[in-house]
């Protein structure tokens, strides 16, 4: 991630906290950094895992409450692909995307596809509706696991 989206970020977050009263701490943005610093979906524990690398006092109470505020501030999207665990991924600063997702060992492989894209749009207009936003999840068995 760039140096310039970071500070996007971080201006994004500061005004959401200003504006419900909450405070900066050096463990927040030490999880916030390390989520933004890290590709693909994330749980609570691996995050907690690897924040705790960097400061081991850090509780995994502080990263739920940190990846809510994210969530809550629309700079993180929380995903559930059916295994009961939440995974979190970045909401800003990236190309929409769908998930493949492995039923079996839990593989996520992000994809685009400018064709589906297309027909979802038709699909959305041939029934009077304007998409405002939507997610695709294609479940079934990745490669190794057939």
């Amino acid at each position: 991630m760039s140096h310039a989206q970071q500070q996007d970020h971080a201006q994004l977050l500061a005004r959401f906290m200003s504006e419900h009263g909450l405070k900066s701490t050096r463990q927040r943005t030490l999880i916030v950094e390390t989520f933004f610093g890290s590709e693909g979906h994330l749980s609570v524990e691996e995050l907690w895992d690897k924040v705790r690398g960097a400061d081991a006092r850090v509780s995994v109470a502080t990263v739920y409450r940190t990846m809510k505020l994210l969530s809550d501030s629309g700079l993180a999207h929380a995903r559930n692909f059916g295994d009961g665990q939440t995974r979190y991924e970045a909401a800003v600063g990236r190309h929409h995307h769908d998930h493949l997702i492995c039923t079996n060992c839990g593989t996520i492989v992000e994809f685009e596809n400018d064709k589906i894209e297309t027909m979802q749009d038709a699909v959305a207009r041939r029934h009077g509706f304007k998409v405002v936003s939507h997610k695709m999840e294609l479940y079934g068995l990745c490669k190794n696991c057939q």
